[in-house]
């Protein structure tokens, strides 16, 4: 093995593998290896900085060192990780005789799939990975496949209770395995390795990991407060009369959406004029009421489009390796758009800023934004940046570059895209994720919880669900009217704060294919739900002082919001397992109620003393705490000290 220093990074060869060991940020360090000759700066989304760094030899052994982080690379190719001189993350050999040192295999074209393994440390806890509904908050133990699906978005970032950030900067799809005998990263498809570790507490990881990746821009003031929508609003007078009803009522509303099918035909972007038929008049009304329009997006297209031919014949969508580019199934065969293309991204804008922006519309819902196709094979997709399997979990951070670029071009700053999937960067690109269509459960309530905390640990700090759950929810039921009031209290203390949802009951569903759904008011589900959800959406208004100060931090830092309770009390083993309460700002200690018929928990309270929002009765931390919680009360602390209490 040789071992070169230059420009403060370690270069080195070994049999079959250049590679190179570099600080790219605060506290960081880059592993960059290739198979294939020497390594090529793909940063892929990442934006690498300048950092202080050393570099020597110590016999067999060549060591880097910036800031508190330090990486030795030995004779035999195994790296190690030390932050403030303790060992971290240390590379396993698989083979005998210290051998079996990364792993790669040959996919032809200058394409490999690879992997590397890691020791297993006792007593590790990771978080991270995105949003799945694994039931778990602590993702030891757990193997997690590196793809998007609607459900789950893989983010492939980890946090280590050792006291690092893990990311692996790789878009293709593969696998994590956070095993009690490894923990491994597996590529299916790659160019080269490359992955960055990044020491500190949780909030400085956090600040890292926003300067690698990009920070998000200052959250709207929209964003802040009560967001409707419903599948579906089918008419342009159904809709504003629900807008017109909240205003009636005084029940302050920012935002309301329309969802799918309002249009012609999947891939032409526009209103349906028969069912709307002025879309300037509507977003006027809207507006004057105080409240935004956001409209729902699919990238789906098929040649019944007025588009289509078009871009099909400038190569606009992705196209598959075998068999037909129709890789969705939707009321018809669909293919779709490829917005890792730029023409793609300046052709597609340019008809929604026309028949959307131009209207009135404020913000767009890009759904279907993993894409989803069926089979699930990434593998067959041929996008313009390279084969799916390679760069397929870009998809989600190109489709929300085409709308950011557009409305920046366009002098608006007021830029939020919900989207339904995400990948480390698109929070530069004002990109709001949820969690897809879940069901709406108490179980499933319970999986949202871990998986937003999972979530605020991937330098992705705007998050939300479907309050309610998307489907299987009957509004009638006793169950569901539980359910609801449950949600919107999780909801009240999420990011942003949205009521959605497929609710089965009466729909009044036109001359239209796709069903409309019941009612998803919040007059919809009882009259005593009705007045407890009314002083919740005005408790969330009471927080917007609270919530702009730390959406600002989160836009400034890359401070999440909403974050697990070892984010703020690192030193405190207890809170590493703490699923089911979290932080909401620095002061705001929540506890949701996540099963049916529950109506006391147990909350850990951290050291200091803690206000309990209800009553004001000031409970000392370090202990647990036995709190009841009729249907119409939720668990909230507040940190001895903060003027937030008032607020409630």
């Amino acid at each position: 093995m040789k071992f070169e220093i230059r420009d403060n990074a370690i270069y080195f060869i070994r049999a079959g593998e250049w590679g190179k060991i570099s600080a790219c940020g605060k506290n960081c360090i880059r592993f960059q290896a290739s198979p294939s000759g020497a390594v090529k700066e793909m940063n892929w989304t990442l934006l690498p900085g300048e950092a202080e760094a050393k570099a020597w030899l110590e016999g067999n052994t060549a060591i880097l060192e910036t800031g508190d982080m330090q990486c030795k690379l030995y004779d035999n190719g195994r790296t190690e990780y030390f932050r403030n001189g303790r060992k971290i993350l240390s590379e396993k050999c698989e083979m005998t005789f210290s051998t079996g040192i990364r792993n790669y295999r040959s996919r032809g074209s200058g394409l490999w799939s690879g992997r590397v393994t890691f020791e297993p440390v006792e007593g590790e806890h990771f978080y991270g990975l995105g949003h799945e509904a694994t039931g778990c908050f602590d993702l030891k133990g757990c193997t997690i496949d590196l793809r998007h699906v609607n459900a789950k978005c893989t983010m492939p970032v980890v946090y280590s209770s050792l006291g690092y950030g893990f990311l692996w900067n790789m878009p293709s799809t593969g696998s994590c395995e956070l095993a009690c005998n490894r923990t491994r990263w597996n590529s299916d498809r790659m160019r080269q390795m490359d992955y960055v570790v990044m020491g500190g507490e949780p909030a400085e990881v956090a600040q890292v990991l926003a300067d690698l990746t990009g920070h998000a821009p200052r959250m709207p003031e929209y964003g802040l407060g009560f967001w409707q929508c419903k599948l579906r609003y089918e008419t342009q007078e159904e809709l504003l009369q629900v807008a017109r009803r909240y205003k009636e009522l005084g029940i302050p509303l920012d935002v309301i959406v329309i969802d799918y099918f309002h249009w012609t035909e999947q891939g032409d972007y526009k209103f349906d004029p028969v069912y709307w038929p002025d879309p300037k008049a509507m977003t006027e009304e809207l507006h004057a009421m105080g409240i935004k329009l956001m409209v729902s997006m699919w990238p789906t297209i098929n040649e019944k489009s007025e588009n289509y031919r078009e871009m099909l014949d400038r190569n606009l969508l992705i196209r598959t390796a075998s068999g037909s580019n129709r890789v969705f199934d939707f009321y018809g065969p669909q293919a779709e758009i490829d917005p890792t293309n730029p023409e793609t991204r300046e052709y597609v804008w340019s008809k929604l800023k026309e028949n959307y922006i131009d209207q009135g519309v404020d913000c767009l819902w890009f759904d279907e934004a993993e894409p989803e196709i069926h089979p699930e094979h990434f593998d067959n997709l041929v996008l313009s940046m390279g084969n799916g399997d390679e760069v397929g979990l870009l998809y989600p951070y190109y489709y929300a570059k085409l709308v950011y670029d557009g409305m920046k071009a366009d002098g608006r700053e007021d830029i939020v895209t919900l989207s339904r999937c995400a990948y480390p960067g698109a929070q530069r690109f004002g990109t709001l994720v949820w969690s897809g269509d879940i069901p709406s459960t108490f179980e499933s309530l319970a999986d949202q919880v871990k998986s937003g905390l999972n979530m605020a640990m991937c330098g992705i700090p705007w998050w939300t669900t479907d309050i309610g759950g998307f489907y299987g929810g009957h509004i009638e039921t006793e169950y569901f009217r539980e359910l609801i009031v449950r949600w919107f209290q999780y909801g009240l203390f999420c990011p942003v704060m949205r009521l959605h949802g497929s609710r089965a009951g009466r729909d009044n569903t036109k001359a239209i294919i796709e069903p409309s759904g019941g009612d998803n008011e919040i007059w919809s589900f009882g009259e005593e739900n009705f007045e407890t959800i009314k002083e919740l959406i005005l408790l969330r208004e009471r927080l917007r002082p609270y919530l702009r100060k730390h959406m600002d931090r989160a836009s400034e830092k890359g401070i999440p919001v909403m974050r697990p309770m070892f984010f703020d009390f690192p030193e405190d083993e207890v809170c590493y397992g703490l699923g089911e309460q979290y932080m909401f700002g620095d002061d705001i200690l929540f506890a949701p109620i996540v099963r049916q018929g529950e109506r006391a928990k147990k909350v850990y309270l951290p050291e200091g003393n803690w206000i309990l929002t209800r009553d004001r009765e000031v409970c000392a931390g370090g202990a647990w705490a036995e709190v009841s919680a009729q249907l119409n009360e939720f668990i909230a602390f507040v940190r001895e000290g903060s003027d937030v209490i008032e607020l409630f």
